[in-house]
C-alpha cells in the first residue's frame, strides 16, 4: 500500500481534525496512518500573505481538500492555483450556508469540476482518504535493474547521530537505500543511508511516497528547499527560458519586458525577469524569454507555474512550457 499527499487550501489548522501534526514552517504537515495506508496533509501556514506557501502545498499534492466559509480573492487564487498545477481530483467543503449554486460557475470548464462536494465531517473524510491511499500499490524493487528517482526537496536538517537528513515527496520513479543521487542544482553526488517513511524503515520508496532519507557525502548546506535529488538523466538545469506561456482567462496584466515574475516546479520558487516577449496573435499565449536568478531543475516537456507577486487579486498568471 502507497501514500497520497493532498493539500489542504481555505481554512487553517483544518489538518488538526484529520491527522497528526508534522513538521511546520511556512507549510504545515499533518499524517494519517492505518496499518500500511498513510495520508501526507499539506497546509499553506502563511498563505495568503505570501503566495509561496500555497504553491508549495499544491505542487507537492495530488489531491486536494477546499473548505470554502466565503468567496473571496484568496478563494478565487487557490482555484486559479490547483488548475495551473493540474490537480485533477479532491474535496469541496462547503461551511457558512455557502450554497453549490455559488461555487459550480467558478469552477465551470476547469479540473476542480471534477472535485467531490461532501460535508464537513473530518472523521468520514479521514475514512475516505486512507481508504484511497490503501488502493495505492506499494513500490517493488526493480531486478536487476538501476532504479531511476527524482526526490524534490522541502526540508534539510542535521540528526545527532544520524546526520543529514531530508524531506520531500518522490514525484517519479523509484528511490532505494545505497542509491547514488545527484544533487541538483550543482555537482554534488550523495548517497541514501536510509529510508523513512511516516517513521518506518524500508528499503524503497516510489511515487507519490512522503519520505526521510538520510545522505551521506553531502552537507545541509547543499540541500535548501528547491534542491532535487535524482539519477534520472532526463533531467536538465537551466537560468534561461525561451517558453510558451498559457495564461490564464482572469489574468489582465501584460506580461511585458522588465517584469520581475516568479517560476515555480516541485519546490523551487525561483525569481525570474522577463527579457523578452514575443507576441503569438493570442494575447493569453505569448511566448517569453526568462532570466532565473538561479538554475531551474526539471525534466524537458514538464510545466510550470508563472506568478507574478506585485498582482493586486491575483497572482497566478498561468503556466509555461519547460523545453
Amino acid at each position: 500500500m502507497g501514500n497520497i499527499t493532498v493539500a489542504i487550501l481555505g481554512a487553517l489548522d483544518y489538518g488538526n481534525s484529520l491527522g497528526k501534526k508534522g513538521t511546520s514552517t511556512d507549510i504545515t504537515f499533518y499524517n494519517i496512518k492505518k496499518g500500511e495506508a498513510t495520508v501526507t496533509l499539506i497546509e499553506p501556514t502563511r498563505y495568503p500573505e505570501r503566495l509561496a506557501p500555497l504553491f508549495y502545498a499544491v505542487s507537492l499534492s495530488k489531491k486536494a481538500i477546499v473548505v470554502v466559509d466565503e468567496i473571496n480573492a484568496a478563494f478565487g487564487e487557490c482555484l486559479v492555483m490547483l488548475q495551473c498545477a493540474d490537480i485533477k481530483s479532491g474535496y469541496i467543503i462547503l461551511r457558512n450556508y455557502i450554497p453549490k449554486e455559488k461555487i459550480e460557475p467558478l469552477i465551470k470548464g476547469t479540473n476542480l469540476e471534477k472535485f467531490e462536494y461532501i460535508a464537513d465531517d473530518p472523521t468520514f473524510l479521514r475514512e475516505q482518504l486512507l481508504a484511497e491511499a490503501a488502493k495505492q500499490k506499494s513500490p517493488e524493487t526493480p531486478v536487476g535493474q538501476q532504479s531511476i528517482g527524482i526526490v524534490p526537496v522541502d526540508h534539510a536538517f542535521n540528526v545527532k547521530g544520524v546526520g543529514v537528513v531530508i524531506l520531500g515527496v518522490v514525484t517519479s520513479g523509484i528511490v532505494q537505500k545505497h542509491t547514488m543521487l545527484n544533487v541538483l542544482p550543482g555537482g554534488k553526488t550523495a548517497q541514501v543511508r536510509s529510508i523513512q517513511k511516516h517513521d518506518d524503515e524500508f528499503d524503497v520508496a516510489g511515487e507519490g511516497d512522503r519520505v526521510g532519507l538520510a545522505l551521506k557525502n553531502v552537507e545541509v548546506e547543499d540541500l535548501d528547499r528547491g534542491a532535487v535529488l535524482t539519477n534520472d538523466p532526463s533531467v536538465k538545469t537551466s537560468s534561461k527560458l525561451e517558453t510558451h506561456a498559457s495564461l490564464v482567462k482572469y489574468w489582465q496584466t501584460p506580461i511585458k519586458q522588465g517584469m520581475v515574475m516568479h517560476v515555480g516546479h516541485w519546490t523551487q520558487f525561483i525569481t525570474a525577469k522577463v527579457d523578452a516577449v514575443a507576441e503569438t496573435g493570442d494575447p493569453k499565449k505569448p511566448t517569453l524569454t526568462l532570466s532565473l536568478d538561479k538554475p531551474l531543475v526539471y525534466r524537458p516537456n514538464d510545466k510550470a507555474v508563472l506568478m507574478y507577486l506585485e498582482g493586486a487579486k491575483l497572482r497566478v498568471a498561468g503556466t509555461v512550457e519547460l523545453p
